[in-house]
């Protein structure tokens, strides 16, 4: 590493080069007492994620609190994973893309006039080379709030997908969820199957929970799921009208004691988007912390950080 220092009078360049030197000198032993910190206990507590760019260090007048910074973010994370019973520490995504990729629709996902009437995509994965996956989570019938606050101490982003009829009794719980960074998007007022409802009954669904949101969280959502990942060209001609952009659905589908893959090689992708539920014991033989325990622990061993879908968008 090059430490840079302003040097514009000939009369201090003996004591800013010793500066220098001292300030260099101490940066490359905290960098190193974190390093050997780490690896005592989660040797992969800081490992960036394939694609991920490293963390640049400020100049050298500033390493020091650089690094005690760098090793209490590093350190939390990991108290945190032990703490949830995560094998490891979740990767660090990279930096959202300067370029947002180009959403297509998924082929075999298009309907017709899918191009030239300009409809949400429907897709499953996002175009990038960045080692990361999207999690979302649909519905809103379970408010754990041990969830919350697995979810914000690990720093892992997520999108929620929500149905009225689930989250009425309690935005509030959403708010918090919204608060900690998650965006929340529509998945209809009651779930149904929209293509057996004619074009004014899906516009309904949709678009009036385009308003709930408004109301109850300050913004539209620009993006929709479709209930059950089903749709039909109206759905997406209604989502249009009232500002959907996106239709994503999902690559892998992870429960509290599976995962269910599209993909015939049952294989994760750089860009897959996961698909969980806001279940608990009720319908799961466990919590949505043990959901999230299967989903990082799978995601990390094969080497991918979680990112916001938003960012790529």
């Amino acid at each position: 590493m090059t430490v840079v220092v302003q040097n514009d009078k000939k009369s201090l360049r003996g004591a800013l080069r010793r500066k220098a030197a001292l300030h260099a000198g101490l940066g490359a032993l905290a960098v190193a007492a974190l390093v050997s910190g780490c690896a005592g206990q989660d040797s992969t507590a800081v490992r960036p994620a394939p694609g991920q760019q490293r963390l640049q260090a400020p100049p050298a007048r500033a390493l020091d609190s650089y690094a005690s910074r760098l090793a209490t973010s590093a350190a939390a994370r990991t108290a945190a994973a032990k703490r949830w019973g995560l094998s490891q520490a979740p990767l660090l995504p990279p930096p959202p893309p300067a370029v947002k990729p180009k959403i297509h629709a998924r082929a075999g996902f298009e309907v017709d006039h899918q191009e030239d009437w300009d409809l949400p995509p429907v897709f499953t994965t996002v175009p990038t080379k960045d080692k990361v996956l999207f999690l979302t989570i649909d519905d809103g019938a379970e408010k754990d709030p041990a969830f919350l606050r697995m979810m914000s101490e690990l720093k892992v982003p997520y999108t929620a997908f929500l149905s009225n009829y689930l989250v009425q009794d309690d935005y509030g719980y959403f708010r918090k969820a919204q608060a900690q960074g998650n965006s929340l998007n529509n998945h209809t007022l009651h779930h149904p199957y929209l293509p057996g409802l004619s074009y004014d009954e899906q516009k309904h669904e949709i678009c009036d929970m385009q308003d709930i949101m408004q109301k109850q969280f300050g913004k539209r959502p620009r993006m929709l799921r479709p209930p059950y990942g089903n749709y039909n060209q109206d759905t997406l001609r209604a989502a249009k009208s009232c500002g959907i952009r996106y239709a994503p659905i999902w690559n892998e589908e992870v429960y509290v004691d599976h995962w269910e893959f599209r993909e015939d090689d049952k294989r994760l992708r750089p860009g897959d988007i996961v698909l969980t539920h806001f279940r608990g014991r009720d319908e799961w033989d466990g919590t949505m912390a043990d959901d999230m325990r299967r989903f990082l622990n799978y995601a990390t061993a094969e080497g991918y950080a979680v990112a916001r879908l938003e960012d790529y968008l």
